[in-house]
């Protein structure tokens, strides 16, 4: 878990503590924005959906998805800020051949190491002297300072992801099991400070789920979620800019099957034993494919 960072607010110059958001990759792996605590936090006035997103790259697969920005309420005269974080730095993939013998090979001329048109490419001295292909670049060599292959200046492809370990599941005998297995299995997701209401849930209603970028609905009633419950969930995650998820004890309606495809809501459905299963593309996709 991320360690908490102070934040000092633009307006009263107070220190908040913030701890950076972490996020679940479609691959499995946990993400979170890079924060830039050497610039100040901007106090937000005007909320525009530019400043809501943050693109971040998942440092196990290369993904790039869109998550919330990362945003502060100043605990003292409620000031919301938002942190800045390092932009995203693009991997630029540089053509194999140099400037120069790539202007050349392009020409296609009869200069030196060229080729006249119509040649066969690999019968001329320029393509036996090709970079990655001469001496020392086999699979077993290193051509031009890269290992393995590889040339310097282009990226080795991405490591394999770690798999999460099994989730262990609790059984549901009360309404208050069920909510506390969807809040295990989301932080086994890789969401973190899942918020879990205060008091005993009422078995006859939904209970509400929260963690930094996700607005989660629990469903412990004997009847399958209707199409009003998904959209309301989406509603609140649409609100919070947050990920909307849906569990459910008794499974879902068709059309609330359909409006969640519609709208990329993830539906679980658990069964007594405790293990949520996904129902749909989106949960699948949340879940991702080590699990």
């Amino acid at each position: 878990m991320a360690e908490a960072v102070p934040v000092r607010c633009p307006a009263c110059l107070r220190e908040n503590g913030y701890t950076a958001p972490v996020f679940p990759c479609a691959c499995g792996s946990p993400v979170h924005p890079p924060l830039d605590l050497s610039a100040p936090p901007v106090q937000l006035t005007h909320r525009t959906w530019s400043d809501t997103w943050v693109t971040v790259r998942c440092t196990s697969c290369g993904r790039e998805s869109e998550w919330p920005h990362p945003e502060l309420g100043c605990g003292s005269c409620g000031t919301v800020v938002l942190i800045p974080v390092h932009p995203l730095e693009r991997v630029d993939v540089e053509y194999e051949y140099g400037s120069d013998a790539g202007t050349a090979a392009g020409a296609g001329g009869a200069g030196a190491g060229g080729s006249a048109p119509g040649s066969a490419p690999d019968s001329t001295p320029a393509a036996a002297a090709r970079p990655g292909q001469g001496p020392g670049s086999g699979p077993g060599g290193a051509g031009r300072g890269g290992t393995g292959g590889h040339p310097a200046h282009i990226p080795p492809p991405p490591a394999t992801p770690v798999p999460r370990p099994a989730f262990r599941p609790v059984t549901i005998r009360t309404a208050r099991d069920a909510v506390a297995t969807a809040a295990l299995y989301l932080r086994w997701l890789g969401f973190r400070d899942v918020r879990q209401p205060d008091g005993r849930p009422i078995p006859s209603a939904a209970v509400d789920l929260r963690a930094p970028g996700l607005v989660a609905q629990v469903d412990p009633t004997t009847a399958p979620a209707g199409l009003r419950a998904v959209e309301c969930v989406w509603l609140n995650g649409l609100t919070a800019s947050a990920t909307s998820v849906y569990f459910s004890l008794a499974g879902y309606t068709k059309e609330a099957r359909a409006r969640a495809d519609e709208l990329g809501i993830p539906l679980f459905v658990m069964d007594l034993t405790g293990m949520p299963q996904p129902v749909n593309d989106p949960a699948d996709a949340l879940v991702g494919p080590d699990a």
